[in-house]
């Protein structure tokens, strides 16, 4: 599988990261195996999350905008979509590959949709993984495609180069829906549907974006983020937004801050991923498991408090060898 997902093979792309997604032990350490084996390899993409509320365009905008990338720039385009979960049947539509059939049918594509889970921060629970497995497969521009607008989505911002927020034309409302820590986060602001009878909207919609970020924005790293009219539907603007990301890169990498940035995000998956591993370690293991179940008991009896409980079984982690 590991010579295969080198060479570009995207049925053993697709099974790697199905091996990454599952959560049973075996599996987990089989894709361990294979992250160390794809490693070395990762790295030479551009990562772009996009976001932006619900309707915005964001899948059509990344079918128009990653067969841009494919036949004006050659580019090889990863689309790591997640979807939202559940909270019933714990399930997900995964419809955004159905949503890019073009995009889907070009060999220079890969799309994969993953349910987010329980996973907050607009991405899935194994998306830094996934990074590593599309680029070792020589996929030299990744696209995230976040759940949604939301202040949560600081997780896609920490695995990425390049944060971009997509915008509806007709700023009143929309302006208002939009959180101010997403727009102090974005480094390139896009208002999409910038088509027919909306054109006259988008550029209002740019010019109260533009205005807004004087009033939220403050940045120490010399870059001020543009505001840019797109239209997906006409592939009309996707040339100024390939080249606000080039540039953007362009700057972090003269700053000295690129690589660094990358270094930080890696240490912070690190220990992101910490809570969630010991939690797993908890519930499964047979010398914590039994108790875990009795504090969970006690707590829900009323006996003890969360906290008490909490801290009674750090307590008896901490006495275990």
């Amino acid at each position: 599988m590991i010579d295969a997902i080198l060479r570009g093979d995207r049925v053993a792309l697709g099974r790697a990261l199905t091996l990454v997604e599952s959560q049973r032990p075996d599996h987990r350490q089989q894709a361990d195996t294979l992250l160390a084996a794809c490693l070395p390899h990762a790295g030479k993409s551009v990562r772009v999350a996009i976001t932006g509320t619900p309707g915005v365009g964001k899948s059509t905008f990344i079918e128009s905008f990653g067969q841009y990338l494919i036949r004006s720039q050659e580019r090889r385009v990863a689309v790591l979509a997640i979807d939202p979960s559940s909270r019933v049947s714990r399930g997900s539509i995964l419809g955004d590959k159905t949503r890019m059939q073009t995009l889907s049918a070009l060999p220079e594509a890969f799309i994969r949709p993953s349910p987010a889970g329980d996973t907050l921060g607009g991405v899935a629970r194994r998306t830094r993984d996934s990074i590593i497995l599309v680029e070792a497969a020589g996929f030299d521009t990744v696209m995230i495609e976040t759940v949604g607008v939301g202040q949560s989505e600081t997780a896609a911002h920490a695995m990425t180069d390049v944060f971009m927020l997509l915008l509806q034309p007709g700023a009143g409302d929309d302006l208002q829906g939009i959180k101010r820590g997403i727009v102090e986060l974005a480094d390139i602001l896009v208002v999409n549907k910038a088509d027919g009878a909306n054109k006259v909207l988008a550029t209002q919609a740019a010019r109260a974006y533009k205005t807004a970020l004087h009033m939220v924005r403050a940045r120490n790293d010399q870059w001020t983020p543009p505001v840019l009219a797109a239209s997906a539907l006409e592939n009309l603007g996707l040339d100024a937004v390939w080249g606000a990301i080039d540039q953007f890169v362009q700057h972090r990498q003269a700053l000295g801050v690129f690589q660094s940035n990358r270094t930080e995000q890696t240490v912070s998956g690190f220990t992101g991923s910490l809570p969630t591993l010991l939690l797993e370690l908890l519930q499964t293991h047979p010398l914590y498991a039994g108790q875990m179940d009795a504090l969970k008991q006690a707590v829900a009896a009323g006996l003890i408090t969360w906290q008490q409980a909490a801290r009674q079984l750090l307590d008896v982690c901490t006495q275990m060898p």
